[in-house]
């Protein structure tokens, strides 16, 4: 629903919009984090691995590549689609169309049997480009609905139900993985209910943001040159054309670009760890399933205390120095993720995990958010995906070939390290109030 009136600082509008954090956080943290990946590794792909062309590759490497997959059609859509966005005024269409995207794939993923290997892939793309498809639209609501000096706040707010929720559903497919002789279910089928209940999780509590959040409306006609043309291939067209000059604009903001610049840095090394630490606990560490799945549930309580002790932090220093805070605790993750043999080594793990991942991720999206140019959200926001997103593909890519050539996924984690490094290096040339500054005066 568009509206002509004021939407910034409604409350009802933020939490429709914190919601849906709470509601795509289960498929993040059930299904792709927690137990696709055991039930991939364990169940999909046969015991000597898949053989193409002749060479056989193991589950982690095949997972590596999946994410790498997704990430790479988002890196090339997501700006584009951001453009359309801010045209057209179709954030909240464009996320709800992702949305339930994804939540069809990922209900029909939960159904895939041993041996199911390449439907499982081609299930787990598509859901992956839906899950993130329509977080580019629901971060570009940012700066139109926080109030004034509030956006780390608001955005805060967003992730700490994103880990509640999350948490909530995960822990609720931990008990049926728990009980699942009690239920008359074998340990696949009990898989297969918790993946198939965190999509249903997803697409149901998103009603919630379809009734209650609302977009600014605002009245663009296309440009003549594009009239003569199907609107459909105009809108592609137009995206096209506004994303490059969204990269003219970044070049030519200095701070912004080095903004960028660390982030694609570091967020690589956080993805890397998100979605490879399961599977690195099971086929590295030779851990539990329920080892596993407990660490997970410790990552979201944790979680939802970090994302506002951040948002406090970045009150305190600033939100540039409360992101460098967090990358400092996540130097600190990779560093210990090495050296660790047991499950209480990996409980601790999950622990620090659970307290730098929401301030990293919060304070990152409200900062950029504070640096962008006026009216620009989703076409920005569309290019911050691509950042994200091509970020993305270099870190579980990397850990897929380590993993291939020398048979251990430890051997991977010291290129993680520098990721974060570099990403603090960065960050630490960037001028905050010269970007804002810089921002406001943008034409």
């Amino acid at each position: 629903m568009e509206t002509n009136r004021p939407i910034r600082g409604d409350r009802r509008v933020i939490f429709g919009w914190a919601m849906y954090d709470w509601a795509n956080s289960a498929y993040i943290t059930t299904l792709v984090v927690a137990i696709l990946p055991v039930y991939f590794a364990s169940v999909v792909v046969p015991a000597g691995g898949l053989k193409i062309g002749g060479t056989n590759y193991a589950a982690e490497t095949l997972w590596g590549l999946m994410v790498s997959a997704a990430s790479s059609i988002i890196f090339v859509v997501a700006p584009i689609l951001g453009a359309i966005a801010d045209f057209c005024c179709a954030k909240k269409r464009f996320l709800l169309f992702f949305c339930y995207m994804g939540v069809l794939s990922a209900s029909l993923l939960s159904f895939c049997k041993a041996g199911d290997v390449w439907p499982s892939i081609m299930l787990f793309v598509i859901s992956q480009i839906g899950f993130v498809g329509g977080n580019v639209f629901y971060d570009a609501f940012l700066p139109q609905i926080a109030p004034e000096g509030e956006m780390d706040r608001v955005s805060s707010k967003g992730f700490a139900y994103g880990y509640v929720g999350g948490g909530l559903q995960f822990a609720s497919s931990l008990a049926i993985l728990t009980w699942h002789r009690e239920l008359g279910l074998t340990e696949a089928e009990a898989a297969q209910v918790g993946m198939l209940s965190a999509a249903l999780w997803w697409g149901g509590f998103a009603l919630i943001t379809l009734f209650c959040l609302q977009e600014p409306y605002r009245s663009q006609a296309m440009p003549d040159s594009y009239q003569r043309i199907p609107l459909g291939l105009g809108y592609i067209r137009l995206g096209i054309s506004r994303t490059w000059n969204t990269l003219s604009k970044v070049r030519r903001l200095r701070d912004l670009a080095l903004f960028l610049a660390a982030f694609f840095v570091y967020n690589d090394g956080i993805n890397t760890v998100i979605q490879m630490a399961t599977i690195y606990g099971r086929q590295e560490l030779h851990l539990s399933t329920m080892v596993l799945m407990l660490t997970l549930l410790i990552v979201q309580i944790v979680a939802s205390l970090g994302a506002p002790l951040f948002a406090w932090i970045s009150e305190l220093l600033g939100a540039k120095d409360a992101v460098i805070v967090s990358l400092l605790g996540w130097t600190s993750v990779v560093t210990y993720a090495y050296f660790i043999y047991s499950a209480v080594g990996y409980f601790v793990l999950g622990g620090i995990v659970g307290l730098v991942l929401g301030g990293s991720q919060a304070i990152s999206r409200s900062l950029y958010a504070s640096i962008i140019p006026e009216g620009t959200s989703a076409e920005f926001f569309g290019f911050y995906s691509v950042i994200s997103k091509f970020s993305a593909i270099w870190g579980p890519f990397i850990f897929a070939i380590v993993r291939h050539w020398t048979g251990s996924s430890r051997n991977a984690i010291p290129f993680l390290v520098v990721f974060f490094v570099l990403g603090i290096l960065l960050l630490s040339c960037m001028d905050v109030k010269r970007a804002q500054e810089a921002s406001m005066a943008f034409k």
